[in-house]
């Protein structure tokens, strides 16, 4: 009777076991959810991307180009200034006073010359005359000759004085936006050295300097030939900028300049585009992304931008197989637009691509996908 209860214990012990073990198989959780989509065909215009920097349209240094102390300078550090604005007063009345003194000179040489002038007309009839003899009449001609050549030394003279004069006031030779005054009034300036005085940079319109690599440019140069495109049209070329902080290509303008050489050491060739800069958000030096649109609009598959990632080798994007394993493919990509990247190699139309989910799949691992039209 013992043996016979010892046994059914065994029993119902073995089946608790086998229960345990088959509920710990049923725990197993599922495969990760992720979202897929099939490539989309779309129209892409196909883009050449770089990278650039702005520079200024132009620059000027200011400088003090005659010696004196600076009396003032007439301006907000870091405001837009115009043409033609007084900026800085450099000492001028010692230069008023050569003014003064050179316009005396040249009145006096005036005077000299009216009076030889009317002798010399006055010997001249007597000469016809017979009033005056022919020595004479040449002893004053030279005379005439000499206050003539005085008049115009000091008129000359006057000219220099004015214009040392005028390089007192100290004038914005274009519209931009200046810097701070580097030099404080009651300094001497100019005195054997140019002393700089401050910066003004032209900011609207704006350049932004870009290289393009050998390969591209080859691209470029084909396109070109293709649409007997010549290089008095460069301007026609439209170009999109971006900031780094920015989404899309907000600014927009045209090609201005292409370098005659690639540089050698580099393998690239220089470009320049230039761009309205009315509100003065584009400042020299900024970090920017430069688009040029190489062809129209062509159907082409394209996946989310979001879907592709990278490694050592390159862009790759994870697809699904018919047992929902996940397998890693690298792709060619080309241009992207609204969100979405074209691939060039690597995808047909037929595959399926995670587009959401893509942390929680893994090569060869098993997912749960969901399929959306959306993306």
């Amino acid at each position: 009777m013992m043996q016979l209860k010892m046994n059914k214990i065994t029993c119902l012990l073995l089946l608790a076991l086998l229960s345990a073990g088959c509920d710990k198989k049923n725990d197993r959780p599922p495969p990760p959810s992720v979202t897929v989509a099939k490539p989309v065909i779309s129209q892409i215009t196909p883009y050449l991307i770089e990278t650039g920097n702005t520079v200024a349209y132009n620059s000027v240094d200011l400088v003090a180009r005659v010696s004196g102390y600076l009396d003032s300078y007439n301006f907000k550090d870091g405001s837009v200034v115009k043409k033609g604005d007084l900026l800085f007063v450099i000492q001028p009345q010692p230069y008023i006073d050569d003014v003064i003194e050179a316009k005396a000179t040249l009145e006096s040489n005036i005077a000299a010359f009216t009076y030889d002038e009317q002798e010399y007309k006055r010997q001249e009839k007597m000469y016809k005359k017979h009033a005056t003899s022919l020595a004479e009449l040449q002893q004053w001609l030279a005379t005439r000759d000499e206050a003539a050549a005085a008049v115009k030394s000091a008129t000359a003279s006057l000219n220099s004085a004015e214009i040392t004069y005028s390089y007192t006031h100290v004038l914005s030779p274009i519209d931009g936006r200046i810097g701070r005054h580097l030099i404080d009034p009651g300094n001497l300036v100019g005195n054997g050295e140019a002393t700089e005085l401050a910066s003004i940079q032209q900011i609207d319109p704006i350049y932004v300097y870009f290289n393009v690599n050998e390969l591209d440019l080859l691209e470029i140069r084909k396109l070109a030939r293709k649409a007997e495109f010549k290089s008095s049209q460069i301007n026609e070329i439209p170009i999109e900028v971006a900031l780094q902080n920015e989404k899309g290509f907000p600014h927009k303008g045209h090609l201005d300049f292409v370098a005659t050489e690639l540089e050698a050491s580099t393998g690239t060739i220089q470009l320049r585009g230039i761009l309205h800069n009315k509100n003065l958000k584009l400042l020299p030096g900024l970090f920017a992304k430069v688009r040029i649109a190489l062809a129209k609009p062509a159907s082409q598959l394209t996946i989310p931008d979001t879907a592709i990632m990278a490694d050592q080798i390159g862009p790759y994007v994870f697809t699904l197989g018919a047992d929902n394993k996940v397998h890693q493919v690298h792709v060619t990509t080309g241009s992207t637009e609204n969100g979405r990247t074209v691939v060039v190699k690597g995808l047909k139309a037929e595959d399926t691509v995670i587009v959401e989910g893509i942390q929680n799949a893994t090569p060869g691992g098993e997912v749960t996908p969901t399929e959306t039209t959306s993306a």
